[in-house]
């Protein structure tokens, strides 16, 4: 039997029998949020004054009581149990990368011998998970468990199952944050409070300025028999060996094409869930590499789609089971075809709106709309290598240069009528901006109608591109929780915004004219931020010597690059916007590099074992088939007749001893490599050595595999190959 047929147990019985997903009969938009405790859902089941207050909480901040919380649960556990929800969880965001919950039942006694379903304020608003079992980074000892998390009421609750899921940050026993969320909130609450300045110089009646982010979610779809039969697979998120297809993405025929009937269904079935839980999907599609595809929706406030981003990457591991696959979020899954990655569009708007980075129809609004472009490219020039290190990780890094992703180094493209009206008012006198909006290009192509051309092109090279109303943070991985890299942008930007805000009212303070003041500095920042701006091939190795040459960070490996969050500018900065404390910023890169070197060691693990129990074995039953089928022929040939029909075989023999002494030897060094690593206290000194000496020897010896796999007869071979795995039938 060859492996083709071996293989493929499940992924046949669901494309003979596949999983028939019936349309919704109503439209989406009657049955979007079904399942969420919104406005609509609290306006029904709370009182109006509670509903009001409740208003007053989300939208302006206000301090949440006791009382109207105990009103508040009165209302949702009415909601929820009639959804048939039984029990509770506060839902969090850990230094896991992922999300914890611990359920709990409605019921308590009633004092009488029997239960009654109860849940109080206090249970919605607070409970105390296990802080020494999660990543502290050293805030928690073992015998130091208490920690708590707190209801973030900006964030929907919603039901799943018989479950009431209610978002929480995550903090310390002694205050700081253990989680995603709570920083990633101080963030916003900066740049809300310095943006909201800032643009009070143009429009006095704007109360407030809300981040949003539109995140774009790539991934690959696997058939479950074969994601079982590859332990590196299972274990790790992506391939440790494997030789390329003869057919991956080479003809490009895969982006944007048709998408497969069984793959449909999945879609559909993962958007019906998401839908209702008020995820708001816009757009679906195949991405570049075979199985690999995109989901996006509509932008929403960023706290909220943090939530929703990490609400739905569960939600498509459960969906893709139901449908006979794995989900694949792991960066680099396969080698020789792209990798996932989630680009974040960012923006800030008013809550008066008006979107800040697009431009406007008067000077006035034109001005304002430079001085958040640049103010923003201020940020992200002062700070490219910690926003780097925001984005950084094990396997974000096999994506992060390779041709298909942005390189790592951050730059920004602007576009070429932007770049020319910075340029122009950086060198003139002249207070006129001149911008246009989309202009009409007429196709000589009948039944074509006229197209709105953006004013600005796009630079699939660069990692935070201004794509005409907002910036696209494009070098974030797929995996990754879209908060680490928020936090980092929110509060460089609000820092550079408060910055900005000083300046002008020290001119404004001399007698100087507000907008000239205004634009006294931002020709100033014009002339400072001008190494960020990149408008050319950001994979050519001009222009890594070039960005070098500009002050750029191009440091590539992570442990290194994780370094940045301990710069004494970026400290100071998380300080100063109060996100993070100096204590909070230690832990944290401790937790970073103990995930490194982790991620990094389970792999050499697995892939050892793959290379002594699987893939050595099988070398030398084939090397001993062939080695037969030698001597044979040379007990019936005469000597020189069989000396010639037996020469490719012994070439053969010659190849695979080569390749096999090699593997093994190297998996030694492996081995040996790991074991000085492990000797080494220091987490930072550790992963740095798993960099250096453990991930290069795997890389090393797979191209070894990756050889015999060529030469090894198919049918012997124990695992499932690239072309086996890649295209879903």
């Amino acid at each position: 039997m060859s492996s083709t047929l071996r293989f493929h147990v499940v992924g046949e019985a669901f494309k003979k029998h596949p999983i028939e997903v019936p349309a919704p009969k109503e439209r989406p938009s009657t049955f979007f949020a079904k399942y969420v405790f919104n406005r609509q859902k609290m306006r029904q089941f709370l009182p109006p004054k509670i509903y009001d207050k409740m208003i007053d909480v989300i939208d302006n901040g206000a301090t949440l009581d006791l009382a109207t919380a105990d009103a508040v649960a009165i209302g949702m556990k009415q909601w929820a149990m009639e959804l048939g929800a039984t029990h509770i969880t506060h839902w969090f965001q850990p230094l896991t990368e992922g999300t914890a919950e611990k359920h709990d039942g409605f019921v308590e006694h009633d004092g009488k011998g029997g239960m009654v379903e109860e849940f109080s304020g206090k249970q919605l608003v607070q409970q105390e998970p296990d802080a020494s079992s999660f990543p502290s980074g050293g805030i928690r000892s073992t015998f130091e468990a208490r920690g708590y998390s707190a209801w973030d009421p900006a964030s929907p609750v919603f039901v799943i199952g018989d479950t009431l899921m209610i978002p929480t940050v995550f903090i310390a026993y002694t205050g700081e944050a253990l989680d995603y969320k709570a920083p990633l909130k101080k963030a916003l609450r900066a740049v809300d409070e310095a943006a909201t300045d800032v643009a009070r110089y143009f429009y006095p009646d704007v109360k407030k300025v809300i981040s949003n982010l539109g995140w774009e979610q790539e991934y690959f779809l696997v058939d479950e028999d074969i994601y079982a039969a590859r332990p590196d697979l299972l274990m790790t998120g992506r391939t440790l060996m494997g030789h390329d297809s003869a057919k991956n993405q080479q003809m490009d025929d895969h982006y944007f094409g048709s998408i497969p009937e069984r793959v449909a269904a999945f879609m559909k079935d993962l958007e019906i869930q998401a839908l209702e839980l008020g995820i708001p999907c816009k757009t679906r599609h195949n991405e570049a590499a075979p199985n690999q595809f995109e989901l996006a929706p509509i932008f929403e406030e960023t706290n909220l789609a943090v939530d929703h981003n990490m609400l739905l990457m569960m939600l498509m591991k459960k969906v893709a089971r139901k449908h006979g696959f794995r989900c694949l979020l792991h960066e680099k899954p396969f080698s020789g075809i792209n990798g996932s990655g989630k680009h974040n569009n960012w923006s800030l708007a008013t809550d008066t709106g008006i979107l800040l980075h697009a431009p406007g129809k008067t000077q006035l609004d034109n001005l304002r709309f430079i001085t958040f472009i640049v103010e923003t490219l201020m940020a992200v020039w002062k700070y490219n290598g910690l926003l780097k290190a925001s984005i950084v990780s094990a396997s974000n890094a096999h994506r992060l240069g390779a041709y298909e992703a942005p390189p790592a180094i951050i730059s920004s493209f602007l576009g070429k009528q932007l770049s020319n009206v910075l340029e122009h008012l950086e060198q003139s006198a002249d207070d006129e901006i001149l911008l246009t909006g989309k202009q009409g290009l007429q196709l000589d192509i009948p039944q074509i109608p006229e197209l709105l051309i953006d004013n600005t092109d796009r630079n699939r090279t660069s990692p935070f591109a201004f794509t005409g109303n907002r910036f696209e943070f494009r070098a974030v991985g797929s995996e990754a929780n879209c908060a680490s890299a928020m936090i980092a942008l929110n509060a460089a930007v609000a820092e550079t915004l408060t910055l900005f805000k000083t300046r002008v009212d020290a001119l404004i303070s001399e007698g100087w004219d507000t907008m000239k003041a205004i634009l006294k500095v931002v020709r100033e920042d014009i002339h400072a931020c001008k190494p960020i701006h990149f408008e050319g091939n950001g994979y050519s190795e001009e222009w890594k010597l070039e960005a070098a040459r500009r002050g750029l960070d191009v440091e590539a490996s992570v442990p290194l690059v994780i370094d940045r969050y301990l710069d004494d500018a970026s400290v100071t900065m998380f300080e100063k916007m109060h996100v993070f404390t100096r204590s909070e910023i230690v832990a944290r890169n401790e937790i970073k590099w103990d995930t490194y070197t982790k991620k990094i060691q389970i792999e050499a693990r697995i892939f050892g074992d793959l290379c002594i129990n699987h893939i050595l074995p099988v070398a030398t039953r084939y090397q001993t088939v062939l080695m037969e089928n030698v001597r044979n022929i040379c007990d019936i040939f005469p000597a020189d007749e069989a000396t010639q029909l037996t020469s490719e075989n012994v070439a053969l023999i010659r190849e695979i001893s080569e390749h096999k002494s090699y593997i093994a030897s190297h998996v030694q060094r492996l081995i040996d490599a790991r074991r000085v690593a492990n000797r080494i206290v220091s987490d930072r000194e550790k992963a740095i050595a798993y960099h250096d000496t453990v991930a290069p020897l795997i890389e090393d010896i797979r191209y070894h595999v990756d050889k015999l796999e060529l030469i090894i007869d198919d049918e012997m071979w124990p695992l499932p190959k690239y072309r086996e795995i890649l295209f879903i039938r």
